[in-house]
Protein backbone atom coordinates (compact mmCIF):
# COMPACT_ATOMS: atom_id res chain seq x y z
CA UNK A 1 0.00 0.00 0.00
CA UNK A 2 2.66 2.51 1.20
CA UNK A 3 4.85 1.17 -2.01
CA UNK A 4 1.94 2.51 -4.74
CA UNK A 5 1.83 6.01 -2.48
CA UNK A 6 5.39 6.61 -3.86
CA UNK A 7 5.72 8.62 -6.83
CA UNK A 8 7.03 6.76 -9.89
CA UNK A 9 10.48 6.66 -10.41
CA UNK A 10 10.03 8.10 -13.81
CA UNK A 11 8.68 11.40 -12.55
CA UNK A 12 11.61 11.39 -9.38
CA UNK A 13 14.10 11.28 -12.38
CA UNK A 14 12.07 14.02 -14.43
CA UNK A 15 11.46 16.49 -11.04
CA UNK A 16 15.11 15.83 -10.84
CA UNK A 17 16.03 17.08 -14.39
CA UNK A 18 13.22 19.90 -13.71
CA UNK A 19 15.52 20.82 -10.38
CA UNK A 20 19.25 21.42 -12.71
CA UNK A 21 17.29 22.54 -15.70
CA UNK A 22 15.73 25.83 -13.23
CA UNK A 23 19.19 25.91 -11.21
CA UNK A 24 20.95 26.56 -14.24
CA UNK A 25 18.55 28.99 -15.28
CA UNK A 26 18.49 31.35 -12.74
CA UNK A 27 22.13 30.63 -12.02
CA UNK A 28 24.29 31.14 -15.43
CA UNK A 29 25.44 34.43 -16.63
CA UNK A 30 23.62 35.82 -12.88
CA UNK A 31 25.71 39.01 -11.93
CA UNK A 32 24.96 41.86 -9.69
CA UNK A 33 22.26 42.25 -6.73
CA UNK A 34 21.28 38.15 -6.48
CA UNK A 35 17.71 39.09 -5.01
CA UNK A 36 16.59 41.17 -7.95
CA UNK A 37 18.25 38.47 -10.20
CA UNK A 38 16.09 35.59 -8.75
CA UNK A 39 13.04 37.65 -8.24
CA UNK A 40 13.14 38.55 -11.96
CA UNK A 41 14.40 35.29 -13.32
CA UNK A 42 11.90 33.45 -11.07
CA UNK A 43 8.54 34.95 -12.66
CA UNK A 44 10.11 34.32 -16.05
CA UNK A 45 10.79 31.01 -14.94
CA UNK A 46 7.63 30.16 -13.76
CA UNK A 47 5.84 31.45 -16.34
CA UNK A 48 7.70 28.67 -17.97
CA UNK A 49 6.77 26.08 -16.36
CA UNK A 50 3.46 27.08 -16.25
CA UNK A 51 3.15 27.01 -19.94
CA UNK A 52 4.73 23.93 -20.05
CA UNK A 53 2.50 22.02 -17.86
CA UNK A 54 -0.68 23.69 -19.45
CA UNK A 55 0.01 22.71 -22.81
CA UNK A 56 0.97 19.39 -21.94
CA UNK A 57 -1.73 17.92 -19.59
CA UNK A 58 -4.21 19.60 -21.97
CA UNK A 59 -2.41 17.75 -25.17
CA UNK A 60 -2.56 14.34 -22.73
CA UNK A 61 -5.94 14.79 -21.96
CA UNK A 62 -7.21 15.44 -25.27
CA UNK A 63 -5.37 12.67 -26.95
CA UNK A 64 -6.65 10.70 -24.42
CA UNK A 65 -10.30 11.71 -24.78
CA UNK A 66 -9.93 11.61 -28.59
CA UNK A 67 -8.22 8.22 -28.74
CA UNK A 68 -5.23 9.24 -30.58
CA UNK A 69 -2.10 10.38 -30.37
CA UNK A 70 -1.26 12.61 -33.37
CA UNK A 71 -4.00 15.22 -32.30
CA UNK A 72 -3.48 18.35 -29.86
CA UNK A 73 -5.83 20.67 -28.55
CA UNK A 74 -4.82 23.49 -31.19
CA UNK A 75 -6.36 21.45 -33.30
CA UNK A 76 -9.70 23.04 -32.29
CA UNK A 77 -8.50 26.29 -33.84
CA UNK A 78 -7.11 27.81 -30.67
CA UNK A 79 -4.19 29.37 -31.73
CA UNK A 80 -6.11 30.50 -34.58
CA UNK A 81 -8.60 32.32 -32.99
CA UNK A 82 -6.23 34.18 -30.59
CA UNK A 83 -4.20 35.47 -33.60
CA UNK A 84 -7.72 36.92 -34.88
CA UNK A 85 -8.15 38.63 -31.61
CA UNK A 86 -4.99 40.14 -31.61
CA UNK A 87 -5.17 41.16 -35.37
CA UNK A 88 -8.82 42.91 -34.62
CA UNK A 89 -7.72 44.73 -31.73
CA UNK A 90 -4.31 46.10 -33.52
CA UNK A 91 -6.73 47.30 -36.29
CA UNK A 92 -9.42 48.83 -34.03
CA UNK A 93 -7.87 50.25 -31.40
CA UNK A 94 -4.05 51.16 -33.54
CA UNK A 95 -0.58 49.79 -32.35
CA UNK A 96 -0.73 52.48 -29.61
CA UNK A 97 -3.88 51.61 -28.04
CA UNK A 98 -2.72 47.55 -28.35
CA UNK A 99 0.44 48.63 -26.70
CA UNK A 100 -1.67 50.78 -24.13
CA UNK A 101 -4.16 47.57 -23.14
CA UNK A 102 -4.18 47.01 -19.38
CA UNK A 103 -2.67 43.40 -19.22
CA UNK A 104 -5.36 42.05 -17.13
CA UNK A 105 -7.92 43.38 -19.08
CA UNK A 106 -6.73 42.05 -22.15
CA UNK A 107 -5.70 38.75 -20.27
CA UNK A 108 -9.46 38.31 -19.29
CA UNK A 109 -10.51 39.50 -23.18
CA UNK A 110 -8.48 36.36 -24.77
CA UNK A 111 -9.29 34.38 -22.12
CA UNK A 112 -12.62 34.54 -21.95
CA UNK A 113 -13.21 34.75 -25.80
CA UNK A 114 -11.45 31.15 -26.68
CA UNK A 115 -13.25 29.74 -23.40
CA UNK A 116 -16.74 30.84 -24.73
CA UNK A 117 -16.27 29.69 -28.41
CA UNK A 118 -14.64 26.37 -26.87
CA UNK A 119 -17.70 26.41 -24.83
CA UNK A 120 -20.22 27.43 -28.00
CA UNK A 121 -18.73 24.49 -30.10
CA UNK A 122 -19.02 21.71 -27.40
CA UNK A 123 -22.51 23.04 -26.47
CA UNK A 124 -23.99 23.12 -30.16
CA UNK A 125 -22.11 19.81 -31.79
CA UNK A 126 -21.19 17.83 -28.56
CA UNK A 127 -24.63 16.01 -27.67
CA UNK A 128 -22.65 12.73 -26.57
CA UNK A 129 -19.07 11.47 -27.21
CA UNK A 130 -19.81 9.58 -29.76
CA UNK A 131 -19.63 13.55 -31.81
CA UNK A 132 -16.09 14.30 -30.63
CA UNK A 133 -14.82 13.41 -34.43
CA UNK A 134 -17.46 16.03 -35.60
CA UNK A 135 -16.47 18.22 -33.40
CA UNK A 136 -12.41 18.12 -34.33
CA UNK A 137 -13.51 18.63 -37.63
CA UNK A 138 -15.41 21.58 -37.37
CA UNK A 139 -13.02 22.90 -35.14
CA UNK A 140 -10.70 22.34 -38.07
CA UNK A 141 -12.41 24.30 -40.14
CA UNK A 142 -13.47 27.14 -38.01
CA UNK A 143 -9.23 27.60 -37.21
CA UNK A 144 -9.02 27.98 -41.49
CA UNK A 145 -12.03 30.70 -41.43
CA UNK A 146 -10.16 32.68 -38.34
CA UNK A 147 -6.99 32.76 -40.38
CA UNK A 148 -8.87 33.74 -43.63
CA UNK A 149 -10.33 36.22 -41.10
CA UNK A 150 -6.67 37.01 -39.92
CA UNK A 151 -5.53 37.71 -43.81
CA UNK A 152 -7.80 39.75 -44.24
CA UNK A 153 -7.48 42.09 -41.46
CA UNK A 154 -3.31 41.89 -42.37
CA UNK A 155 -4.45 43.30 -45.82
CA UNK A 156 -6.24 46.39 -44.13
CA UNK A 157 -3.90 46.89 -41.75
CA UNK A 158 -1.60 49.86 -41.78
CA UNK A 159 1.82 48.66 -42.90
CA UNK A 160 3.56 50.27 -40.08
CA UNK A 161 1.29 48.92 -37.27
CA UNK A 162 2.10 45.12 -38.76
CA UNK A 163 4.90 44.45 -36.76
CA UNK A 164 2.86 44.80 -34.27
CA UNK A 165 0.33 41.79 -35.03
CA UNK A 166 3.38 39.71 -36.07
CA UNK A 167 5.21 40.22 -32.07
CA UNK A 168 1.78 38.94 -30.58
CA UNK A 169 2.06 35.44 -33.90
CA UNK A 170 4.95 33.71 -31.50
CA UNK A 171 5.13 32.70 -27.98
CA UNK A 172 6.89 35.39 -25.74
CA UNK A 173 8.19 34.49 -22.89
CA UNK A 174 10.56 37.31 -22.12
CA UNK A 175 7.69 40.25 -21.65
CA UNK A 176 5.34 38.19 -19.60
CA UNK A 177 3.42 40.19 -16.69
CA UNK A 178 4.36 38.51 -13.05
CA UNK A 179 0.91 39.32 -11.64
CA UNK A 180 -0.96 37.52 -14.90
CA UNK A 181 2.21 34.80 -14.58
CA UNK A 182 0.92 34.00 -10.40
CA UNK A 183 -3.09 33.96 -11.36
CA UNK A 184 -2.36 31.33 -14.84
CA UNK A 185 0.10 29.62 -12.75
CA UNK A 186 -2.32 29.26 -9.97
CA UNK A 187 -5.20 28.33 -12.43
CA UNK A 188 -3.00 25.89 -13.80
CA UNK A 189 -1.97 24.19 -10.65
CA UNK A 190 -5.40 23.60 -9.70
CA UNK A 191 -6.83 22.57 -12.63
CA UNK A 192 -3.77 20.37 -13.25
CA UNK A 193 -4.40 18.87 -9.62
CA UNK A 194 -7.90 18.23 -10.45
CA UNK A 195 -7.39 16.02 -13.33
CA UNK A 196 -4.87 13.91 -11.34
CA UNK A 197 -6.90 13.59 -8.59
CA UNK A 198 -9.30 11.98 -11.43
CA UNK A 199 -6.70 10.06 -12.87
CA UNK A 200 -8.97 6.68 -12.53
CA UNK A 201 -11.67 8.20 -14.17
CA UNK A 202 -9.49 8.86 -17.53
CA UNK A 203 -7.78 5.78 -17.33
CA UNK A 204 -11.25 3.98 -17.90
CA UNK A 205 -11.68 6.41 -20.62
CA UNK A 206 -8.73 5.72 -22.68
CA UNK A 207 -9.95 1.92 -22.74
CA UNK A 208 -12.82 2.97 -25.04
CA UNK A 209 -16.09 4.68 -24.73
CA UNK A 210 -17.90 1.25 -25.00
CA UNK A 211 -15.57 -0.20 -22.36
CA UNK A 212 -15.55 2.99 -20.04
CA UNK A 213 -19.85 2.69 -20.00
CA UNK A 214 -19.96 -0.98 -19.05
CA UNK A 215 -17.55 0.13 -16.32
CA UNK A 216 -20.11 3.02 -14.85
CA UNK A 217 -18.15 5.95 -16.43
CA UNK A 218 -21.09 8.38 -17.71
CA UNK A 219 -18.60 8.96 -20.67
CA UNK A 220 -20.68 11.64 -22.17
CA UNK A 221 -20.97 13.86 -19.38
CA UNK A 222 -16.87 12.93 -18.41
CA UNK A 223 -16.16 13.86 -21.73
CA UNK A 224 -18.21 17.55 -22.02
CA UNK A 225 -15.88 18.34 -18.54
CA UNK A 226 -12.75 17.33 -19.44
CA UNK A 227 -12.77 19.12 -22.52
CA UNK A 228 -13.71 22.47 -20.51
CA UNK A 229 -10.67 21.62 -18.45
CA UNK A 230 -8.72 21.09 -21.54
CA UNK A 231 -10.03 24.44 -23.10
CA UNK A 232 -9.26 26.61 -19.79
CA UNK A 233 -5.60 25.13 -19.74
CA UNK A 234 -4.99 26.19 -23.57
CA UNK A 235 -6.87 29.18 -23.26
CA UNK A 236 -4.81 30.38 -19.87
CA UNK A 237 -1.58 29.45 -21.87
CA UNK A 238 -2.37 31.40 -25.16
CA UNK A 239 -3.38 34.33 -23.32
CA UNK A 240 -0.42 34.35 -21.08
CA UNK A 241 2.40 33.79 -23.84
CA UNK A 242 0.91 33.46 -26.84
CA UNK A 243 0.37 30.62 -29.13
CA UNK A 244 2.04 26.89 -28.96
CA UNK A 245 0.89 24.83 -31.16
CA UNK A 246 3.18 21.73 -31.95
CA UNK A 247 5.11 21.51 -28.27
CA UNK A 248 2.53 19.64 -26.65
CA UNK A 249 2.64 17.24 -29.54
CA UNK A 250 6.03 16.90 -28.86
CA UNK A 251 5.81 17.00 -25.04
CA UNK A 252 3.42 14.00 -24.59
CA UNK A 253 5.05 12.09 -27.77
CA UNK A 254 8.46 12.08 -25.71
CA UNK A 255 6.22 11.23 -22.01
CA UNK A 256 4.16 8.21 -23.65
CA UNK A 257 7.95 7.23 -24.83
CA UNK A 258 9.72 6.96 -21.33
CA UNK A 259 6.39 6.63 -18.79
CA UNK A 260 6.29 2.98 -20.09
CA UNK A 261 2.80 2.93 -18.33
CA UNK A 262 -1.13 3.86 -19.33
CA UNK A 263 -1.73 5.05 -16.25
CA UNK A 264 -2.28 8.84 -15.85
CA UNK A 265 -1.55 9.24 -12.26
CA UNK A 266 2.40 8.52 -14.13
CA UNK A 267 1.59 10.97 -17.72
CA UNK A 268 -0.10 13.07 -16.31
CA UNK A 269 2.69 14.59 -14.01
CA UNK A 270 5.69 13.33 -16.04
CA UNK A 271 4.50 14.91 -19.54
CA UNK A 272 4.12 18.43 -17.36
CA UNK A 273 7.69 17.52 -15.94
CA UNK A 274 9.22 16.88 -19.18
CA UNK A 275 7.71 19.80 -20.86
CA UNK A 276 8.87 22.43 -18.44
CA UNK A 277 12.50 20.78 -18.68
CA UNK A 278 12.70 21.24 -22.39
CA UNK A 279 11.56 24.64 -22.04
CA UNK A 280 13.80 26.00 -19.29
CA UNK A 281 16.66 24.09 -20.62
CA UNK A 282 16.17 25.47 -24.27
CA UNK A 283 15.50 29.11 -22.57
CA UNK A 284 18.41 28.04 -20.79
CA UNK A 285 21.03 27.62 -23.80
CA UNK A 286 19.50 29.80 -26.04
CA UNK A 287 19.26 33.05 -23.93
CA UNK A 288 22.05 32.35 -21.51
CA UNK A 289 24.46 30.56 -23.23
CA UNK A 290 24.69 31.35 -26.64
CA UNK A 291 23.56 34.61 -26.22
CA UNK A 292 21.46 34.19 -28.95
CA UNK A 293 17.93 36.53 -29.74
CA UNK A 294 15.86 34.26 -31.75
CA UNK A 295 12.79 33.07 -29.96
CA UNK A 296 12.93 29.98 -28.52
CA UNK A 297 9.75 28.91 -29.31
CA UNK A 298 10.37 29.01 -33.10
CA UNK A 299 12.80 25.83 -32.54
CA UNK A 300 10.59 24.13 -30.33
CA UNK A 301 7.73 23.96 -32.67
CA UNK A 302 9.77 23.43 -35.31
CA UNK A 303 11.10 20.22 -33.50
CA UNK A 304 7.13 19.16 -32.65
CA UNK A 305 6.53 19.82 -36.33
CA UNK A 306 9.05 17.35 -37.01
CA UNK A 307 7.54 15.08 -34.47
CA UNK A 308 4.18 14.92 -35.53
CA UNK A 309 5.59 14.30 -39.29
CA UNK A 310 7.24 11.18 -37.39
CA UNK A 311 4.20 10.23 -36.18
CA UNK A 312 2.40 10.29 -39.13
CA UNK A 313 4.89 8.74 -41.32
CA UNK A 314 5.40 5.97 -38.80
CA UNK A 315 1.38 5.30 -38.32
CA UNK A 316 1.19 5.39 -42.37
CA UNK A 317 3.83 2.85 -42.26
CA UNK A 318 1.82 0.39 -40.36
Amino acid sequence: MFARALPDKTVLVALGALAAAAAAYLAVGARGDLGFILMFRGSKLLALITVAVAVAVSTVVFQTLSNNRILTPSIMGFDALYLLIQTALVFFLTGLGFAYLDPFSKFALDTGMMLGASFLLFGTLLRNSRDLSRMILTGIIFGVLFRSLTGLLNRMIDPSEFSVVQSASFARFNSVNADLTWLAAGITLLVTGWLIYRHRTLDVIALGRETAINLGVNHDREARHLLALVALLVSVSTALVGPVVFFGLLAAALTYQVAGTWRHIVLLPLSGLIAATILVGAQTLFERVLRLQTSVSVVIEALGGLAFLYLILRKASR
